[in-house]
């Protein structure tokens, strides 16, 4: 077995150990026992034993490309390693204090304690739903950034990129390009900044769409938001996302469009499966 598809079980097993953590704390919630603690707490440092070999090894898969693109990918794991290494030291004091409060008999204390909790968990399993390690690492980092920028980012993740055309740090490129445009657009939003990512596939093609509620592009710049240089920024170094963007994906000959009316501007790309890896496999 390559190291390619020993990622992608260990990002599967990780996954499937987050499941078990929820479900845990679950249990925990009506059922509270010291046996349940333990089995919580051996299961939370596995999940990030796991997680930290995941990222490591990718590392070396990155280091090995002589490509400029693949810089922002590494940079993308380095944020994600750190918010593995940050919850794991947050994930053992929140197990002490609900530990603390089932010890006391607090089960409602213990049950609100744990919902924030939940949803941070909930977050990180969100982007680790596909099978390439760098889109996974992306997808992480763009959730702390819309964070930062009160933009609510929205994930649904319905495939796990397989059989994806292109190499990862390019899909990466594609993806980046589109959610930052979209990022920018929000920005002119005082309030209610939602983004939204949805990927899907069918048997022939993976679509992936990246839409927001910003504000709308003129219909008479939608023919030209694909040329080299275009922008409809005045500030300069501006006009080469999309083009750069459109190019990748019309290399693997997909396909991308836009569409834009009064509160919803989406991005859609559709890209064909890899079918000599698929015949590999």
């Amino acid at each position: 077995m390559n190291l390619k598809k020993l990622l992608q079980a260990s990002f599967l097993i990780n996954l499937i150990q987050i499941i078990l953590i929820l479900i845990i704390i679950f249990f925990m919630t009506y059922t509270p026992s010291k046996e349940m603690y333990v089995l919580l707490y051996t299961t939370g440092i596995l999940t990030v034993f796991n997680s930290t070999l995941s990222v490591l090894g990718y590392y070396f898969i990155l280091y090995k490309k002589e490509k400029e693109d693949v810089s922002e990918t590494i940079k993308n794991l380095e944020r994600f390693n750190s918010t593995l290494r940050e919850q794991r030291h947050d994930y053992l004091n929140h197990i002490q204090v609900i530990y603390g409060l089932m010890e006391l008999e607090e089960y409602e204390e213990a049950k609100k304690y744990m919902e924030p909790v939940y949803k941070d968990i909930l977050k990180v399993s969100k982007a680790l739903r596909t099978a390439q390690p760098a889109v996974n690492a992306l997808l992480q980092a763009k959730l702390q950034m819309a964070e930062k920028d009160a933009i609510d980012m929205y994930l649904e993740i319905k495939s796990d990129l397989k059989y994806i055309p292109m190499e990862g740090w390019e899909l990466c490129k594609v993806l980046s390009n589109l959610i930052d445009n979209g990022m920018t657009a929000l920005k002119q939003l005082d309030h209610g900044r939602n983004l939204y990512i949805d990927i899907t596939e069918d048997e022939l093609y993976y679509t992936f769409y990246i839409y927001n509620n910003g504000p709308v592009i003129e219909e008479e710049a939608i023919p030209k938001i694909f040329i080299e240089g275009y922008s409809t920024k005045k500030e300069e170094g501006h006009g080469m996302g999309l083009y750069i963007t459109k190019r990748i994906v019309e290399e693997v000959k997909g396909i991308i469009q836009v569409e834009s009316r009064e509160g919803k501007t989406c991005f859609s790309v559709k890209l064909p499966k890899d079918r000599e890896a698929k015949l590999t496999v």
